[in-house]
């Protein structure tokens, strides 16, 4: 069990991936808030956990209370309410972002994934301030889980390969483009429900996971604002030449060409044979 416990926290404190970090960081304050619900229940204490979490931690519809509440904008994607919702986000997350993953770089997920949840929570206050429809409920509504960020990988990986596969129960081999648009469609047609917020926060995370891509593919990252700026060093000129690195076969320099070209061009123009080299780096 103490293994079990050093392997998770080297996953997703030590590892370096974004994928394990952002999953295990909302599965925690799910569990830590749980927790919490219990003891208030059994404790019989005078306070509704969950009507607390959305009050503090929240997202609010009405703009009166950012003032007091503007640090909702960032904690609302790390909570959720109830197990299905934490759940169903974390398996989209794992299966879209590992594809992310294959093709780009850490900081660039870092950066979809939080200017995903940034803009799906900005856009959602945004709309339902912006329409009459909504104004008598504004009061009551406050928006809380990590779909928007979620959405915003999910159509980030769909744009930038849409005809990549996976396997689906009941469907087997379905290109990930046509699931994206399936969760947009029924995202566009829930923002006439009660959960009315939630459906446009999820809209905004995928048109910025959408343009995103589509920018790096007209040469564009903006992710380039979490690369860290390399310290200077001092080079003797008796610096031994470095071998290069392979992985199944396939150079560094190689993989490094290939990554490129798919940031400016997509992974659909890469060539048979630079497909069969990122899929041998990618086994190693």
């Amino acid at each position: 069990m103490n293994n079990t416990f050093k392997d998770l926290k080297y996953k997703v404190f030590q590892s370096g991936n974004p994928l394990f970090f952002y999953i295990g960081i909302n599965v925690i304050l799910f569990l830590v808030t749980a927790i919490i619900g219990v003891v208030v229940f059994l404790g019989r204490i005078p306070i509704d956990a969950n009507l607390w979490i959305r009050e503090y931690v929240g997202l609010p519809a009405g703009i009166s209370k950012f003032p007091e509440r503007f640090y909702t904008l960032f904690t609302y994607m790390f909570f959720h309410d109830g197990i299905l919702h934490v759940l169903f986000n974390m398996l989209g997350l794992f299966w879209f972002g590992n594809i992310f993953m294959n093709f780009l770089k850490s900081r660039q997920f870092h950066f979809v994934y939080l200017a995903g949840g940034l803009f799906g929570g900005i856009f959602a206050v945004a709309a339902l301030n912006i329409f009459p429809v909504y104004a008598a409920g504004l009061a009551g509504v406050t928006i809380i889980g990590a779909s928007a960020a979620v959405m915003a990988i999910i159509f980030a990986a769909a744009t930038l390969v849409p005809n990549y596969s996976i396997m689906l129960l009941f469907f087997g081999e379905v290109k990930i483009k046509w699931i994206a648009i399936v969760y947009f469609i029924l995202d566009f047609i829930a923002i006439g429900s009660i959960n009315a917020g939630g459906s446009l926060a999820h809209i905004g995370g995928a048109l910025l996971g959408f343009t995103f891509i589509k920018s790096l593919q007209n040469g564009r990252d903006w992710s380039k604002m979490f690369e860290r700026k390399p310290k200077l060093k001092i080079v003797r000129n008796e610096t031994p030449v470095k071998k290069p690195e392979f992985k199944g076969g396939v150079s560094q320099q190689e993989i490094d060409a290939i990554l490129d070209k798919i940031s400016t061009s997509g992974y659909d123009k890469l060539t048979a044979i630079e497909k069969e080299k990122l899929f041998k780096a990618s086994k190693d």
